[in-house]
C-alpha cells in the first residue's frame, strides 16, 4: 500500500512498503485495517504513541490503548474495564477480577448499540446484542483495544451499532521460540493461572504460533456463598506470504464459565428495610459493613405425603446469588490478505462461532394439574378441564412428584433458566484498488448468519438451593412425557451487506478524505413455538403437548397461536470524514456517520401480539445521525484530543428489564438528541514517568413525551419525559493515569471518577406506593487504582519475569454499580449491583 509520511517524502516502492509495514492496525476487519492504514499521516515517533495511548490520525474520534497499559492492569481482567481509562467510557465492574459481568456504556451508548469485535468478528449476541464482559478474552494476548467512540467501520457486520465500536485485535506469534506462566492470587479466595507458548518460526517459510490458557476462580464477592469458576483456551497460526504483508492467519478460541450472579439489590434507602431481610440485601446503599452480609445457606425442605407441601416465594435456591450464571463460548477465525497486483489487495476473514448461555432462575413448579375453567363467553369450552404445561409463569407438570414424597400435591421450587444456544457464521471479504498514491478506493461484502435457539428447560435443585444441572440439559418432563419449558423458538438473524469506501490526499498530502457508504440487507426469520399472551413478551407454552394446548388455545381465543413471521430491515448508510494537518503535528477533523440498529428478537417476539398489518407488529429500527469535530496534537511526548460531537436518534428504543418475570419491556422514545466533548491529554517529558488526564461531559434530550399505556376511557397515558435526560449514562467522567520507574520499580496509579447517573427516563425520584424510597440520580464515585511491579531481570531472568501487585479501589469506596434500568417509570425500582470493594491481587510471572 502506498501511502506519505512527514518524515519522508520518497516515493519509491520500497520506502511505502516499508512504511506500511511498521505502522499498526487499528480498525476491525482486515480489510478495514488495511485500507484505513493508507490514510493515517506516519509522524515518526508518533506511532510508538505514549505510556500505551495512542490517537491515530484519522477523521474518527478514536483513541488507541496497547499492552504498555493493558499489562498494568489485573491479570485476567477484562478488556472493557481497562478502556474505562478513555474519555467518554463508563464501567462499572461487578468484581475486581473481570469474571461477574459489568455495565458498558460510551457516550451514553448501553452495551447493546456497542459494536465489540475480536479480530474482526462481532462478539454482540445476535439477539438482543448485549456484551458479555465476563467472556472476553485473556488480556495477555490483547495487542492492543482500539475505540470509535461515535461511530462504525463501513464494512462493520452489525445490526446493533448505532453507536460506538471497540475493537480488540489479539497479537500474532512471536519470531522466537518463548514461554510463560503467570500466577495470581488475592482477596474472595482469587487463583489465576495463565500459561503461554510460542513455537516461533517452525518452518522454512516462516510458519509460527501461539497456544495459551488460563483457569481462574474466586468467591462471589459479595452474598458469600457463590463461586466463579472460568477457564479459556486460545491459539494462532500465522502463515506470512511472500514479503509483502501478505499473510493468512487462523485462531482460535474457547471460553467456559460457571459462575453464580454477583449479588445484587433494589434500588431502595426505606429506612424501615434492613439487610439481610427475608435472605435479601433488600436496600441500597448499606453501610460498608453490611454489604458484606452473607446470604444464608439453606437446605431444600423434605415433602409431607398426603400434606400439600409449598415452596414459597423466599424457599431454599430463591435467592438472586443462588444463580448460575454458564455460558460456553468458541470461536474460529481466519484473517487473510492477498496482494493480487501492484493495485489490487484482496482481504479476506471467514469465522463461526458457538453460544450456550443462560442467566439462571427458579420457579414455583405445580406437580398437579393447570385447571382451566369454563367460560362459554370467552372460548369454546363449556367444562373446567385440567391440562400441563408452562402457564402464567408456571409449570404444571399434571402428576409429577417432583419431590419424591409419594403425592402430586405440592409446589417445589426447581431450576428454570433460559437457554439459549448459537451457531453464527460469517464472512468480510474487501478488494482494495490504489489509483494512484494519493487515492484509493475498497468494495467490500460482508454475510453474517446467526442460528438463535432460545428454550426455557427445567431441572432439579441440589438439595443446597443450588441447581443440579446448569443448562436443564436433563430437562424434566410432564406425566404424559412433554418437555415443560417457559420460552420455545428459533430465529435466525441473516445480513448481507455491501460497502464502499474512497480516500484521498489532497494539498500537498495536508488533507485526507474519506467517503463511504454501506448498505445493510438484515433479514429476521422468527418462530414462536409458545402462544403469546400480551403485548409484553408472555408466552404460554405446551412444546409437544398439542391436545392441551388446544384446549387452552380455545379457552384463551384473545391469546395468538404458534408462527413465524419474516421481517426485513434495509437501509443506506453513508458516511464522510476529513483531516486537516494544520502543522507537522497538530491537525484538525471531522466526521460523519450514519447508525442503525435494529430491533433485537426479544423486542420483534413482543410484537407478535399484534396482527401482521399492524405498527406494533412492525417495529421501527432506531437510527443514528452522528457527527464528531475534533483537534488533535501527537508527538513523541504529547499525545492530545479534543472532540465536541453530536447525536440525534430517531425512534429511540428504550427497555426496562423485571428480573423477577424474566422479561425485558420496550418503548419507543421517539427523536433524541444527545452531545457532549471527550478530551484526553498524554504526556511523557522523560522515558520515567508519564501522565495521562481524560474526562467527557454528556447531555442528552428526550424530545417528546412517550405514551406507556391507555386508559380505560381510550386516552393514552404518557410518561413525562420531554426535555429529560435518558437514564443509565454519567453527566460526567473525569479520570487521571500516572506512571513512573526506577530501575526495576514500576509505579502507576489511576483516578476515575463517574458523575450522576439517572435512573429513569422520567429523571424523577422512584415512589413507591406513595412513598418516595429513591432519589432521582444515583451519587458520583471516585475510585481509585494502584499497581506496582518488580521487574526481575537485574538478578539475571528474563526481563518477562516480575512480581505485580494490584490494588483496586484503594480507598473502599462504597458506591452504586451497574444497574438495570427503570425506563421510563418512576415506580419500578431497578435492581443495582454493590460496587467493588477494595481488592488486593498478587503476582509473579514467569517467562523466558
Amino acid at each position: 500500500m502506498k501511502f506519505q509520511t512527514i518524515l519522508s517524502t520518497a516515493t519509491s516502492s520500497l520506502a511505502v512498503g516499508a512504511a506500511f509495514l511498521a505502522v499498526p492496525a487499528f480498525a476491525q476487519s482486515t480489510g478495514a485495517v488495511d485500507f484505513e492504514e493508507g490514510t493515517i499521516v506516519v509522524t515518526g515517533q508518533t506511532q510508538s504513541g505514549v505510556a500505551g495511548i495512542k490517537l491515530p490520525n484519522t477523521s474518527k474520534a478514536k483513541q488507541v490503548l496497547t499492552q504498555d497499559i493493558i499489562q498494568t492492569q489485573v491479570p485476567g481482567q477484562t478488556i472493557n474495564d481497562t478502556i474505562n481509562l478513555m474519555p467518554g467510557v463508563s464501567f462499572q465492574n461487578n468484581d475486581a477480577f473481570g469474571s461477574s459481568g459489568g455495565t458498558l456504556t460510551i457516550r451514553g451508548f448501553d452495551d447493546s448499540r456497542i459494536s465489540q469485535t475480536v479480530d474482526g468478528i462481532p462478539l454482540n449476541d445476535t439477539g438482543g446484542y448485549a456484551l458479555y464482559s465476563n467472556q472476553q478474552i485473556d488480556p495477555e494476548i490483547i495487542e492492543q483495544v482500539n475505540v470509535n467512540l461515535g461511530t462504525t467501520d463501513v464494512d462493520s457486520p452489525t445490526a446493533a451499532a448505532s453507536g460506538s465500536t471497540v475493537n480488540i485485535r489479539t497479537r500474532n506469534p512471536h519470531d522466537d521460540f518463548g514461554v510463560r506462566m503467570l500466577g495470581s492470587a488475592g482477596d474472595f479466595s482469587f487463583f489465576r493461572m495463565f500459561g503461554e507458548i510460542d513455537t516461533g518460526e517452525f518452518t522454512s517459510i516462516g510458519t509460527k504460533a501461539f497456544f495459551s490458557a488460563s483457569k481462574a476462580v474466586n468467591n462471589s464477592v459479595y452474598g458469600g456463598i457463590g463461586k466463579i469458576d472460568k477457564t479459556q483456551f486460545n491459539g494462532k497460526i500465522y502463515q506470512p506470504i511472500g514479503d509483502n504483508g501478505d499473510f493468512i492467519s487462523v485462531a482460535g478460541h474457547w471460553n467456559r464459565n460457571r459462575n453464580n450472579f454477583a449479588a445484587s439489590t433494589p434500588l431502595r434507602l426505606d429506612p424501615s428495610r434492613t439487610v439481610g431481610t427475608d435472605s435479601d440485601f433488600n436496600r441500597f446503599p448499606m453501610t460498608k459493613k453490611e454489604r458484606f452480609y452473607k446470604t444464608p445457606e439453606c437446605q431444600i425442605k423434605q415433602g409431607t405425603n398426603g400434606v400439600a407441601d409449598i415452596d414459597g416465594s423466599k424457599s431454599c435456591g430463591s435467592a438472586y446469588d443462588y444463580r448460575f450464571n454458564p455460558s460456553n463460548t468458541g470461536n474460529l477465525r481466519i484473517n487473510s490478505r492477498f496482494t493480487l497486483s501492484d493495485k489490487l489487495t484482496l482481504n479476506v476473514d471467514p469465522s463461526i462461532q458457538y453460544t450456550k448461555a443462560n442467566g439462571g432462575g427458579t420457579v414455583d413448579a405445580r406437580e398437579g394439574f393447570y385447571t382451566q375453567s369454563a367460560n362459554a363467553t370467552r372460548g369454546a369450552i363449556t367444562a373446567a378441564q385440567q391440562v400441563s404445561g408452562y402457564i402464567g409463569g408456571k409449570p404444571y407438570f399434571g402428576g409429577v412428584d417432583l419431590n419424591g414424597d409419594g403425592d402430586t400435591l405440592d409446589t417445589v421450587r426447581i431450576a428454570a433458566p433460559s437457554n439459549t444456544e448459537t451457531w453464527r457464521i460469517g464472512v468480510i471479504a474487501s478488494l482494495r484498488y490504489d489509483i494512484n498514491d494519493y487515492n484509493r478506493v475498497r468494495v467490500a461484502y460482508s454475510y453474517d448468519r446467526g442460528r438463535h435457539r432460545q428454550t426455557g428447560e427445567t431441572s432439579l435443585l441440589k438439595p443446597n438451593g443450588f441447581a443440579s444441572d446448569v443448562f436443564s440439559n436433563s430437562a424434566l418432563a410432564d406425566a404424559a412425557g412433554n418437555i415443560l419449558q417457559k420460552r420455545d423458538r428459533l430465529s435466525y438473524a441473516i445480513l448481507h451487506q455491501v460497502s464502499g469506501e474512497y480516500s484521498g490526499d489532497y494539498m500537498n498530502d495536508r488533507v485526507h478524505l474519506n467517503l463511504g457508504i454501506r448498505a445493510p440487507f438484515f433479514k429476521r426469520n422468527l418462530t414462536n413455538y409458545c402462544l403469546a399472551t400480551s403485548a409484553s413478551g408472555f408466552v404460554d407454552c405446551f412444546t409437544t403437548n398439542t391436545v392441551d394446548q388446544a384446549v387452552y388455545a380455545n379457552a384463551n381465543p384473545s391469546y395468538k397461536l404458534p408462527q413465524q413471521r419474516i421481517l426485513n430491515y434495509n437501509k443506506v448508510l453513508p458516511t464522510a470524514g476529513v483531516v486537516f494537518d494544520v502543522t507537522e503535528n497538530a491537525s484538525l477533523f471531522f466526521n460523519y456517520s450514519k447508525g442503525l440498529q435494529v430491533p433485537g428478537t426479544d423486542n420483534l417476539y413482543q410484537s407478535f401480539w399484534y396482527a401482521r398489518d399492524e405498527a406494533g407488529a412492525n417495529p421501527k429500527p432506531e437510527t443514528t445521525d452522528n457527527f464528531d469535530l475534533g483537534v488533535r496534537y501527537t508527538s513523541g511526548i504529547v499525545q492530545a484530543s479534543v472532540t465536541g460531537w453530536y447525536t440525534r436518534y430517531t425512534n429511540r428504543l428504550a427497555s426496562a428489564y423485571d428480573r423477577d418475570l424474566d422479561v425485558t419491556i420496550y418503548r419507543n422514545l421517539g427523536r433524541v438528541d444527545k452531545y457532549g466533548i471527550d478530551g484526553s491529554v498524554a504526556v511523557q517529558p522523560i522515558p520515567e514517568f508519564s501522565l495521562y488526564v481524560f474526562g467527557s461531559y454528556l447531555k442528552s434530550k428526550i424530545k417528546e413525551d412517550v405514551e406507556t399505556g391507555v386508559r380505560p376511557n381510550g386516552d393514552p397515558i404518557y410518561a413525562l419525559t420531554k426535555g429529560k435526560r435518558e437514564a443509565g449514562a454519567p453527566v460526567y467522567t473525569l479520570g487521571t493515569r500516572a506512571q513512573g520507574h526506577v530501575g526495576p520499580i514500576e509505579l502507576g496509579v489511576q483516578v476515575k471518577r463517574t458523575g450522576p447517573r439517572y435512573v429513569n427516563d422520567q429523571n424523577l425520584p422512584i415512589v413507591v406506593s406513595g412513598t418516595q424510597v429513591y432519589g432521582k440520580k444515583t451519587p458520583a464515585y471516585t475510585l481509585v487504582d494502584l499497581d506496582a511491579k518488580v521487574k526481575l531481570d537485574f538478578i539475571g531472568l528474563s526481563d518477562r519475569t516480575f512480581l505485580q501487585l494490584n490494588v483496586v479501589n484503594l480507598f473502599d469506596k462504597l458506591y452504586v454499580g451497574g444497574f438495570d434500568g427503570a425506563g421510563t417509570s418512576n415506580s419500578n425500582v431497578p435492581t443495582a449491583f454493590i460496587g467493588t470493594p477494595r481488592t488486593f491481587i498478587g503476582s509473579i510471572s514467569f517467562g523466558f
